[in-house]
């Protein structure tokens, strides 16, 4: 039966790195929401306050992917979604509605310690190599890294959770 792996942790954590060798490993369709909503959205993004413009479009947008994803699960393969679900009630809002319609779920929690995800963000930004969809400053890492929740036991009752350190041992060692 194709499951739905849900890959989440804070800004520069490694996941999307983590959902393309996942998608290599099982043969899952990686689906993320900042490669769509960059696409999607970002010619039109304001220079002033873009978050509630960003939020109302993120929340169209992953009832999109939702609905994509129940096509890709009835086809027979794995959705490997990256949803930038960084709060915990919105995320295991999200887990229980997969669950309820009866799919399979496995949610992977990646994280690395702040100033490692801040050196891959700069990079990602410079290099725009294959895990780039956006310019992510400093001011939305800061406010994205203090709004990450990470899950805890309650959610470890309800939901199957991996934990990941995406740390290699060049950032390990500096």
């Amino acid at each position: 039966m194709p499951i739905v792996r849900l890959i989440e942790g804070p800004v520069g954590a490694g996941k999307s790195t983590f959902s393309a060798s996942l998608a290599t490993r099982t043969g899952g369709l990686h689906i993320a929401l900042d490669a769509w909503f960059a696409k999607l959205f970002s010619p039109d993004r304001p220079t002033g306050d873009f978050i509630p413009w960003y939020m109302a479009r993120k929340d169209r947008l992953l009832d999109l992917i939702w609905t994509h994803s129940q096509a890709v699960l009835a086809s027979g393969s794995d959705v490997i979604l990256e949803l930038g679900l960084i709060q915990r009630q919105p995320r295991m809002d999200f887990c229980r509605k997969v669950i309820g319609e009866g799919f399979g779920l496995m949610i992977y929690e990646l994280d690395a310690p702040r100033e490692v995800r801040w050196d891959r963000v700069q990079r990602r930004n410079i290099d725009r190599g294959s895990t780039f969809s956006m310019i992510v400053s400093e001011q939305v890492f800061e406010l994205a890294s203090s709004m990450w929740e990470p899950s805890d036991e309650i959610d470890r009752e309800e939901c199957e959770i991996e934990y990941v350190s995406t740390i290699s041992d060049k950032e390990r060692d500096g």
